[in-house]
């Protein structure tokens, strides 16, 4: 199942980037893309090398990260990447990319639903965090 919500979730990345080029210039799209990509920066600045993982599963010696970004959602890395995509898909501006986004949406909530799994398992204070910390969009969800 991994492996799976993995692969999908790079092949609607891929559907939702392609065509990979556009002649558009389109400042709604950037007013996305460029917090996406200060919201990831910041959150590897707060999480060391190694302690993420593409998979829904933890490394081994995984530290449970809850500052920076990690005290308002617990998914900034994902957050970072629907902004990302949410402005891919206002540049293309037609609506079947829409679709595609809330696909990958889909499929990173399943991804973070094994996630949590792992992670309450791994530390006892995780139950406390997320009843304190939302998962995606601060203090709503």
């Amino acid at each position: 199942m991994q492996r799976l919500l993995v692969a999908a979730q790079f092949v609607l990345i891929g559907l939702i980037a392609w065509p990979w080029w556009g002649s558009r210039s389109n400042l709604a799209a950037l007013l996305l893309i460029v917090p996406s990509g200060l919201i990831a920066l910041w959150a590897l600045c707060h999480n060391r090398p190694g302690n993420f993982n593409i998979r829904p599963a933890l490394k081994e010696g995984a530290e449970l990260v809850t500052s920076g970004p990690y005290l308002w959602v617990r998914n900034p890395m994902y957050v970072s990447l629907l902004l990302l995509m949410l402005g891919v898909v206002v540049f293309h501006g037609h609506p079947n990319y829409l679709l595609l986004w809330f696909g990958l949406a889909v499929v990173l909530a399943m991804k973070v639903r094994l996630e949590e799994a792992f992670l309450l398992e791994r530390f006892p204070d995780y139950a406390e965090y997320m009843a304190r910390v939302k998962r995606f969009i601060p203090r709503i969800y």
